[in-house]
């Protein structure tokens, strides 16, 4: 399974060789699915391999499924087993691009960008739109925005008497710290 995963990165990240880069393999993802009156649905993992080609603005992003840590670990084992299906959908990606990415533009003063692109999730492939904060400090770039998914979106089935415990639309909210590579 990891050289599969391992072989999944390469391939992903394989157009990136020659490019000047920033990376990260702790970057940190945050979902939230709660509605009012019922317990928090909220998950984070801060393993999340991230690469910035920043020759032309084009990202993306791996991140285990399973990695994703809950308050309680029943929790855990539902979104795992029932709702993300780990097994048969190990891991979620991102490839996409930065809007009017220019690297020289880049300053200690946090801009927003549009980042564009596809993630897949549960087997499923659909756009999404960010708006991210990007500024550099100490050599680093540090990025960080949110977008929406509705889990419908990606064929993920909810049981009909949990559904009103979670939320239609999910909060995805993402945060790197990109080092050059």
């Amino acid at each position: 399974m990891k050289k599969i995963a391992l072989l999944s990165i390469s391939l992903l990240f394989a157009g990136y060789a020659s490019a000047q880069k920033y990376s990260s393999k702790t970057g940190k993802i945050v979902f939230e699915a709660s509605v009012p009156l019922f317990e928090d649905i909220f998950a984070q993992d801060d393993n999340n391999l991230v690469i910035l080609n920043t020759d032309n603005g084009e990202m993306a992003s791996v991140s285990a499924v399973k990695n994703f840590r809950f308050k309680t670990k029943l929790m855990e084992e539902h979104f795992n087993e029932s709702y993300a299906e780990t097994s048969k959908y190990p891991k979620a990606t991102f490839k996409g691009k930065i809007a009017g990415f220019d690297k020289t533009k880049i300053a200690a003063s946090p801009q927003k960008y549009t980042v564009q692109g596809t993630l897949n999730f549960h087997g499923v492939d659909k756009a999404v739109v960010s708006t991210a904060t990007i500024y550099t400090k100490d050599g680093k770039i540090y990025m960080q925005g949110n977008f929406i998914v509705k889990p419908v979106d990606y064929k993920v089935t909810i049981p009909k008497m949990v559904t009103k415990k979670i939320a239609e639309n999910v909060n995805v909210e993402y945060n790197y710290i990109l080092i050059k590579s």
